[in-house]
Parts: structure tokens; C-alpha cells; sequence
């Protein structure tokens, strides 16, 4: 018996010795994992700030809280599972499920392309939480939580994606390190930005003459801050679901644009050989772009002449009684 458990704490001790030494290759994974997602986390956090429109002060942080909650329910209670399963038993599907992700995220961004070149903004049309009440609260908080699920399936299965090849324990943490990053990125930076004029407020109120214009500043920059980064967030839309199209397309068989865009590439990359690398980035971003507003496009037109859309559209330009 005792030497049994002395085998077996030899094994223990071996597995916390291997582990220690895979701490460093995991949180690199995870960094890797993670810095994969940016696109769509940029979008996340350029979409969540609309929910708190029009809210009482009082009322942004604990929204963004139950937002932030749902969030990290969202990856670890139902997304995790179900895209550790896929990976183990049908990896195949991961590519269909991105572009099937991506295809939304193309959608999105054409969409709000379109409502910039229309002047069609449904945004326009909502009344502001304030003006509708607790109900109007909760109904904006589970439709957050809705757009996160899909937002945060995209983040997680493009980080699935880049460790598919570590072993089912190692990507279970990495993904569990990755949800648990990005949520706090996302939420932390959007509870910043909604409470960046009250910063500014209380700075303003201050006897020090740099404070105050500090505090001033703050406040008239919000709203140029919150309209910048809702154009980020329509090009980063693009330009992730584009690339997810772009490298879906080349892994199911289908190279020609994906071939081209590297070609460029390369042309592109050779003009000045010292920053190569990052001419070759521009270049399969702005293409990846591109393609995301075409097949977004594509997406957008079918969807505005099948019925359903005639229908929201006529329910949108009712008339309020």
C-alpha cells in the first residue's frame, strides 16, 4: 500500500511538474487564441454601448453587469461544450460553422453600411431606455445577450480554431483563459466608455483650471469616441467575416480569390522588403474587407426581398397611434 501511494504521488508530482511547464505554452496558445478574435471583440465592444442609451447614470453599470454576466453564461455554459464536442468527434464542422459566423458578421457590417448610404438607421427609430422604462430595460438586456451568444460563438470558435491541434485538456483551458479574457476586455472597456462623460463631469466640477479642461474635454470627445468606434465596428465586421470567408473558402477546396489576395500579398509585401510583414497584413485586410462587403451585400439584397423583410420594414414605418 505504501508503496503505492507513493507511486502515485510520484505520478502526481510528475503531472504538476509537466503542467508548470506547460503554463507558459498554454497562455501563449491563449494569447494566440485570443489576438485571433480581436476583430469580432472590437465589434462586441463597439455594439454594446447601445444598450445603454438614454439610461439613467445609475442605471449603465449594473446593465453592463447583467450584459457581462449573461456573456460569460453564454461561453462557458452552452458555447464551450458544445464546440469542445464538435472539435473532438466532427472537427470538419468547425469551417461550415465560421462561415457561417462570418457570413453574419458580413450581413451586420453590410447592413450597417447600408443604413449609412440610406439613411435608413433603426437606431433612429427606438425610443431610449429611459423613455420606456424597467421593461424596455430587460427587454434591451436579453436582446444584448442574444447579439452577444452569436458575437461570442464567433470569438470562441475562431480561438478553437487556432489550437485545434492541442490536446482536448489544453484546449479546454485555453478556452475557458479566453472567454474569461475577452469578456473582461469587452465589458471592462465598454463600462469606461459609458462612464467616460461622468468622469469628465466630475473632473469639470473641479477648482483646478486643468482639471476642468480636462473634464470638458472628456465630454465633448464621447460622442466623437462612440461614433468612431461605431465605424470601427462595421469595418471590423467585414473585415473578420470577409477573412473568415476568404480562408472557409481555400480549406474547402475553393482557392482562386484566396490564392489572388496571397499573390497581392506578396507584390505588395516586396515594394519596401523592412516591413513586409505588415504591407502583407494591410493588403489581406483590406481584401478580407472587401469580400466581407460583397458577400455581405449578396446577404443583404436577398434578405430585403424575401417577405419577412417587406414585413418588418412596413411594421418599422407604421405610424405610432
Amino acid at each position: 500500500m505504501a508503496g503505492g501511494l507513493a507511486a502515485l504521488l510520484d505520478d502526481v508530482a510528475a503531472i504538476a511538474r509537466i503542467a508548470a511547464a506547460s503554463v507558459d505554452d498554454v497562455s501563449a496558445a491563449a494569447a494566440r487564441a485570443g489576438s485571433k478574435s480581436l476583430g469580432v471583440v472590437i465589434d462586441d465592444a463597439a455594439v454594446t454601448p447601445q444598450y445603454v442609451t438614454g439610461a439613467k447614470p445609475n442605471r449603465e453599470l449594473p446593465i453592463i453587469k447583467k450584459i457581462a454576466i449573461g456573456s460569460i453564461r453564454n461561453k462557458l455554459l452552452f458555447i464551450l461544450p458544445a464546440i469542445m464536442l464538435l472539435s473532438q468527434f466532427v472537427p470538419w464542422t468547425l469551417t461550415p460553422i465560421l462561415m457561417l459566423g462570418g457570413s453574419y458578421l458580413c450581413f451586420e457590417g453590410a447592413e450597417k453600411v447600408y443604413e449609412v448610404v440610406t439613411g435608413n438607421s433603426k437606431a433612429k427609430t427606438e425610443a431610449p431606455v429611459l423613455e420606456q422604462g424597467p421593461e424596455q430595460e430587460n427587454k434591451m438586456v436579453r436582446g444584448a445577450i442574444t447579439t452577444d451568444f452569436i458575437l461570442s460563438a464567433e470569438i470562441m470558435v475562431i480561438a478553437l480554431n487556432e489550437v485545434a491541434d492541442e490536446p482536448f485538456v489544453s484546449r479546454l483551458i485555453i478556452l475557458i483563459i479566453v472567454a474569461l479574457f475577452i469578456t473582461a476586455l469587452v465589458y471592462g472597456a465598454v463600462a469606461l466608455i459609458i462612464k467616460m462623460d461622468d468622469i469628465g463631469l466630475k473632473l469639470a466640477e473641479n477648482e483646478s483650471e486643468f482639471s476642468t479642461k480636462v473634464g470638458l474635454g472628456l465630454v465633448k470627445a464621447m460622442p466623437i469616441v462612440l461614433s468612431v468606434l461605431s465605424s470601427v465596428g462595421i469595418v471590423a465586421m467585414l473585415w473578420v467575416g470577409g477573412h473568415i470567408i476568404l480562408v472557409g473558402m481555400n480549406d474547402l477546396g475553393w482557392s482562386p480569390i484566396y490564392d489572388w489576395v496571397h499573390h497581392v500579398e506578396g507584390i505588395v509585401g516586396g515594394w519596401v522588403p523592412a516591413i513586409e510583414s505588415a504591407l502583407a497584413w494591410v493588403t489581406n485586410t483590406f481584401f478580407s474587407a472587401i469580400l466581407g462587403l460583397v458577400w455581405g451585400a449578396v446577404i443583404v439584397t436577398v434578405v430585403h426581398f424575401l417577405p419577412f423583410g417587406h414585413k418588418d420594414t412596413a411594421k418599422d414605418e407604421e405610424p405610432a397611434h
